[in-house]
């Protein structure tokens, strides 16, 4: 009669063990450590031994089982004061919970490698005239340093919450930056530059002021909301916009570059997507001492605690990359890398 009411009881808890966590709601509520507890005692078979591998008190220990028994409405353990043995219900338990607390040590392990080891996807987002600027030296770089990690690029001519829209760090001129960011600027103020060939500039002549440009073929910039681009000038306290007029209308900078380098007129853009063709003479600027600096780019971020190791190594990378173009140290963008021309302000 003894045998078969123990039997009964057995099953009985095993029955609750099962109830409990098919429910699910409850075992969810247990703190990891309590579910650690469980698994330390059933693996060590000691309250002593488990106590010493948690690096908790052994008092602190049977506290943790208590309430975890309490809740559960379940005995866990057969506790004499020689031995410590699973119930039929705490075998069961163990069982199942234990491949769940694997996994869960599993994805942290996977997250800290990640905090040591730059790794994943990092999505930067930026105008495309920033984006261009810094492609080879900065972000290409980067990947070439750190094969493990990839950049999601976006550009667009909108401004965007960064941290709305899922992105980890954006790039802008230093005046757009969200002051409640964290911005590293990335070398010196930039400027525009407005250009033509040899050619052309021989046959129509070279504007003496932004006025004079009424009188030229120029390449129109259509912006990414539709409007055309008026073309901004300052000199000593002087500013003035030209709604310049031309052959034809682009919206894509690159475009604009190859219709200057065929002749067709004068072109506006950032100086760094023509500095090349400046330098070896294809392209000549005009209006120099009409092109006042602009804000320098700044790379920017929200002020998160627990940033990706690839995050953390990029904004390393940027550190070094902008102390090196306040140096002038900066890598010139390879000829390998097309050429874009800014038409508009980034």
């Amino acid at each position: 009669m003894e045998r078969k009411l123990g039997m009964d009881t057995e099953s009985d808890n095993r029955d609750k063990s099962a109830r409990v966590i098919a429910k699910g709601g409850t075992v969810v509520r247990q703190s990891l450590m309590e579910l650690q507890a469980v698994l330390a005692i059933a693996r060590r078979g000691s309250f002593r031994a488990a106590a010493l591998d948690l690096g908790v008190s052994t008092t602190a220990l049977s506290h943790a089982i208590g309430k975890i028994e309490r809740q559960l409405g379940v005995r866990l353990f057969n506790r004499t004061t020689r031995s410590v043995s699973l119930t039929d219900a705490g075998r069961s338990f163990v069982e199942q919970v234990g491949p769940a607390i694997d996994a869960i040590h599993g994805a942290m392990n996977t997250a800290r490698a990640q905090q040591e080891t730059p790794s994943g996807t990092l999505r930067i987002n930026a105008f495309a005239t920033a984006a261009r600027e810094i492609l080879a030296p900065l972000i290409l770089a980067f990947l070439r340093r750190y094969p493990q990690v990839h950049v999601d690029l976006v550009t667009e001519g909108r401004l965007v919450d960064i941290v709305a829209a899922g992105f980890d760090l954006g790039v802008r001129g230093a005046d757009l930056v969200p002051s409640d960011t964290i911005a590293i600027p990335l070398g010196p103020p930039r400027r525009f530059a407005v250009v033509a060939t040899p050619a052309y500039l021989g046959r129509h002549g070279v504007p003496q002021r932004p006025q004079d440009l009424l009188g030229h073929a120029c390449i129109r910039v259509r912006l990414p909301n539709g409007a055309l681009y008026r073309w901004p000038f300052e000199k000593a306290g002087e500013t003035t916009q030209v709604d310049v007029q031309g052959p034809i209308t682009l919206d894509e900078a690159s475009l604009s570059r190859l219709a200057v380098l065929d002749g067709i007129g004068i072109g506006y853009f950032m100086e760094a997507d023509v500095r090349e063709d400046i330098a070896t003479g294809r392209l000549v600027r005009v209006l120099e001492d009409w092109t006042l600096p602009l804000a320098p780019l700044c790379l920017y971020y929200p002020n998160r605690r627990h940033a990706s190791a690839a995050c953390q190594a990029f904004i390393a990378a940027a550190r070094d990359f902008a102390a090196a173009a306040m140096r002038g140290e900066a890598p010139s963008m390879p000829s390998l890398i097309p050429r874009a021309a800014a038409g508009s302000a980034g």
